[in-house]
């Protein structure tokens, strides 16, 4: 029995959440917050005939560290899953320790003024959960995720030491939309766009964006130009994994994605500081979030497959 609380609801939460509701056995309570109740509600009507799990929903500002104390101290949860914006992890990890909950998250903290993301502000309150005498699982999705435990499951299986590592992570799938993110188009364009960064002798290598790239060959799908990013993965894989010669993480893209991703930082409409529009401030990027396709709406018409592996 386990009473959860989950933090966000847009397009990945939503899926996690289903997933969550698909094991009620494990996942008996489940509480979905976040700045938009509405959202919240509107899953929950829908999840309610399809799943035992008992599912009630509140409205919390994930960036109010007082917010989220008054809902946890309500609630009384066993877990909160932080699946909102990278933003707001550190907020809610301090309304953990206050409130002694253990918690888990999908990706790493990004501060909102740069399009940059390590593990070190996470990874400084490690002794205080661990003092407190709770769990925080960071990166725990797909890719951070099931990548560091294939990375895991590889070593202790397959080899005695492990030299090199690439991440591959290849969409192959076609939504029918002339340019749309399978996650938040903010996190996913500051992400892609940034240098990149590997792994190699001891040291981070950066390079220019997408200016390492080359054909791989994925199972089901076939040869994909393939392009080396940073991913946060990379970093916590080289210090638990010290044989790790080289680490890289390849994803695929599109040459129509590329192009339009080329065209929005050309007019200015990737930038993420704020400017002033009719007399309002606006930040570009989270205008435009606003006006591309919903990434929760993107499985109604999407064939082709997704293939997410590691070689080593």
């Amino acid at each position: 029995m386990s009473r959860v609380l989950v933090i966000g609801c847009g397009g990945v939460a939503s899926v996690a959440i289903q997933k969550c509701c698909q094991n009620s056995d494990v996942f008996t309570e489940m509480c979905i917050a976040s700045r938009t109740k509405s959202k919240c509600d509107a899953l929950a009507e829908k999840l309610a005939p399809v799943t035992k799990t008992k599912i009630t929903t509140a409205q919390v500002d994930a960036d109010d560290v007082n917010q989220l104390i008054a809902l946890m101290k309500e609630y009384q949860p066993d877990l909160v899953m932080n699946i909102a914006l990278p933003y707001q992890d550190l907020t809610i990890m301090d309304a953990c320790l206050a409130c002694g909950v253990n918690y888990l998250d999908t990706a790493n903290y990004e501060p909102l003024d740069e399009a940059k993301f390590e593990y070190k502000w996470q990874w400084a309150y490690q002794e205080r959960f661990k003092k407190a005498g709770l769990t925080a699982i960071l990166g725990c999705g797909f890719d951070p995720g099931v990548s560091g435990v294939y990375t895991a499951y590889a070593a202790k299986h397959y080899f005695k030491e492990m030299h090199y590592l690439d991440i591959v992570d290849c969409n192959a799938g076609d939504h029918g939309k002339a340019f749309a993110t399978n996650f938040n188009p903010e996190i996913n364009i500051r992400e892609v766009t940034q240098k990149g960064k590997y792994y190699e002798n001891g040291k981070w290598i950066y390079t220019e964006p997408h200016e390492i790239h080359k054909p791989l060959n994925y199972p089901n799908i076939g040869p994909k130009e393939s392009y080396v990013i940073y991913h946060e993965e990379l970093e916590s894989l080289v210090k638990n994994y010290p044989t790790l010669k080289r680490a890289r993480f390849w994803m695929t893209f599109g040459q129509e994605y590329l192009t339009h991703l080329r065209v929005i930082q050309n007019i200015g409409m990737a930038r993420i500081d704020p400017i002033m529009y009719n007399g309002v401030e606006i930040v570009p990027i989270q205008f435009l979030k606003a006006v591309l396709p919903n990434p929760g709406e993107l499985g109604e018409n999407y064939v082709g497959e997704t293939s997410i592996g590691c070689r080593i």
